[in-house]
This record gives structure tokens, sequence and C-alpha cells, in this order.
């Protein structure tokens, strides 16, 4: 992918908006999510030659075997997490930085890890080209969080697994919550776990699809 460009390119202002509304009419009723939408020129976060389908909802290829997510997925899953604004949010999969960037504007400060050095490498780019100043970047396996910086209000896995990775359970405050796909390599369905102490409840939501979290605690490369 190529360097991030301006966040106020003015042709894909119209475009934008009209995702959010599409957003809007597909169910999601979170005014501060949709804002962040709004705010978020997704178009930044993706390679030239796919640009012009910043804005569509659908997911796209971001190099190194990796996807930026369908952009209702996203949605769809901050949604879930019921941000107040107050959150230390960990995100496992930085990927191209774009659901980076949307949650600072939804939270207190984002913790991103994502594995793959190149990648890491461009999504700092965009995060910072985006003014996104509330963000801090790590290249490590994301299966075992960012112990360092825990515990964490809310943690987003944005890759699927078998089953949740226990070091990120452990990494999760008291009341907080974690929402990750899981299933097989194929498909997987959108788990929202809230912790009470040793209790970790779990609700199951949406079909979903997203690349295989690799690492230690999750599947072998």
């Amino acid at each position: 992918m190529d360097s991030p460009v301006a966040v106020a390119t003015p042709q894909f202002t119209g475009a934008r908006r009209r995702l959010v509304e599409e957003l809007r009419l597909k169910g999601i009723a979170d005014a501060s999510v949709l804002k962040a939408f709004e705010l978020t020129a997704r178009h930044a976060f993706v390679p030239s030659g796919v640009r012009h389908r910043a804005y569509e909802d659908a997911a796209l290829l971001i190099g190194s075997g990796q996807t930026i997510s369908q952009p209702f997925v996203h949605a769809r899953s901050l949604e879930l997490l019921k941000l107040t604004g107050a959150e230390r949010v960990l995100e496992i999969g930085t990927g191209s930085g774009y659901q980076t960037v949307l949650l600072s504007h939804l939270v207190q400060r984002v913790y991103s890890v994502e594995r793959i050095a190149a990648l890491h490498e461009r999504a700092a780019e965009a995060v910072k080209a985006a003014g996104a100043s509330n963000v801090d970047l790590t290249c490590s396996d994301g299966t075992a969080g960012w112990p360092e910086h825990a515990p964490y209000d809310a943690i987003l896995v944005s890759a699927g697994a078998p089953e949740i990775p226990q070091p990120l359970l452990d990494q999760l405050s008291e009341g907080g919550r974690l929402i990750t796909p899981v299933g097989d390599r194929e498909m997987q369905r959108l788990v929202l776990v809230t912790r009470h102490g040793a209790r970790f409840d779990r609700q199951t939501f949406d079909p979903v699809r997203f690349v295989p979290l690799v690492g230690e605690h999750g599947w072998d490369a």
C-alpha cells in the first residue's frame, strides 16, 4: 500500500456520507459509532488500486494476505461493545489501522497489536496521518494481548480463533467486555464476553468471516 492520502480528499466526502447512511439503514443505531465512521476516511487505509471501492460495504484486500473488514462488521462490533468514551481498549489485529482510528473517536485510549511487521508500519503511518493522538501501537503476537497496559475496559479482536485466547480474558477488567469472532478458519460467529470476577458471561451474535487469528494461543501460521 502506498502512503496514506489526506483524510479531507473532497471526492470521497459524498461516498463516506452514503456509507454512514447505509450503515444506519442496516440497523446501526449508536450515534457515536455512526459519527466515528463519518469522521474516518476509509480511503486512506486501503491500497490505491482499490481506493475507488473504499466506501463499499465490503471487505477489501490490504496486502500480506489480510483484509480490511466490511464496515458493517466494524460497526456491529463497536455497537455491541456499548462504549461510553471513557474506556481503555485493546485491539488485536491493527491491520490497516482503520478500525484503530474508529476506536480513537470512541474511547479514551487505544492499544493496538499487529503481528505482521509490514502492516504495522503502514498502519502507523495511516494512524498518524489521521491525527489520532490517543493510540499506541506495537508489533507482536496478538494472542498474548499487551499485558503491560492491562487491564482493559474493552478488547476487540479482528481475527477468528477456535476459542478465545486465555491471556485476553485475563487482561479484561472487572465488568469489561470483549468481542471476538469464534469458529473455524472459514466461518465464525461474533461472541461478546463480559467479565464478572472469575466468571465470563458469553453472548453469541452474527455469523462472520475473518482471517485466522495466528499465534501461540490461536491458529498455527
